[in-house]
């Protein structure tokens, strides 16, 4: 049996949260999601939080698992807002404590505790989903923590794969490495060519398409796509990745999102 995945796409950060869920018991998961942020004021709002649960409610599902990819340093995850109003708990890759570590000390701040998460993965976990099963598959480069889901004939990768125009997750943060980036995205791509995969970012190429997208399949990873497709070496991979890497600036919220990730998403 494989998942029914509903996407929500946030214009302000580019970022995809998906509502899965199992046809058979109605047991959702939210995956990656959103709270808003308004980075002038420094207030946050729970609009696409409140979507996607309303979403869940309107199909008479339950949400039982709240889950991270990573702590994400591009948006603010609404995670620990979704967990006081549903009870679902909140998992996360194990190595989630050396982002705490690292980002606690660059800001100054004590280091959260772990049971700021309520569940902590390590690869090659399995846990339920309803009928379904979720497989965590440890995929960092991106970050040391970064963790992957496979639920059915569906894999959501979160931001160490995009489209296949536009590529593969920077690895430039501490704890990154883009050499390690490629041995988890080669990991991905081993799985069966027909195998969905859900993106946790879209972006529009510079000269492609105008429409944002956040599905593909394994498949096509492997032929098209830029970074890595059509048998790309590690050693090239690394060298592209690193080179591209130097060029970007930070992302817009790394502090405030990386504050409140670092807890689950708690801010205040």
């Amino acid at each position: 049996m494989n998942p029914t995945v509903q996407a929500f796409f946030d214009d302000a950060t580019n970022t995809v949260t998906y509502l899965v869920s199992d046809p058979a018991t109605r047991a959702a998961a939210i995956i990656d999601p959103v709270l808003d942020y308004d980075a002038e004021s420094g207030r946050a709002s729970t609009g696409s939080a409140d979507a996607v649960l309303a979403e869940a409610r309107a199909r008479g599902l339950e949400v039982v698992w709240l889950l991270e990819t990573h702590a994400h340093a591009d948006h603010l995850s609404a995670g620990d807002y979704l967990r006081g109003l549903t009870g679902a708990p909140i998992g996360v890759g194990n190595r989630i404590v050396e982002t705490q570590r690292t980002f606690a000390e660059r800001f100054g701040m004590e280091t959260p505790p772990l049971t700021v998460f309520d569940q902590l993965f390590e690869d090659g976990d399995r846990f339920r989903l309803g009928e379904l099963e979720i497989e965590v598959l440890h995929t960092p480069g991106h970050t040391p923590a970064c963790v992957s889901y496979r639920i059915g004939d569906a894999v959501f990768v979160g931001d160490t794969l995009f489209m296949p125009d536009f590529g593969t997750a920077r690895a430039d943060f501490p704890g990154g490495n883009a050499t390690t980036l490629y041995r988890s995205i080669q990991r991905l791509l081993s799985l069966p060519p027909e195998t969905r995969v859900f993106v946790g970012h879209d972006y529009l190429p510079k000269d492609g398409r105008g429409d944002f997208r956040w599905e593909t399949t394994v498949g096509a990873q492997r032929d098209g796509n830029i970074h890595v497709g059509g048998g790309a070496t590690e050693a090239g991979f690394t060298a592209m990745r690193s080179a591209r890497d130097a060029t970007l600036p930070p992302p817009k919220l790394l502090e405030p999102a990386l504050r409140a990730n670092i807890r689950a998403g708690a801010v205040g």
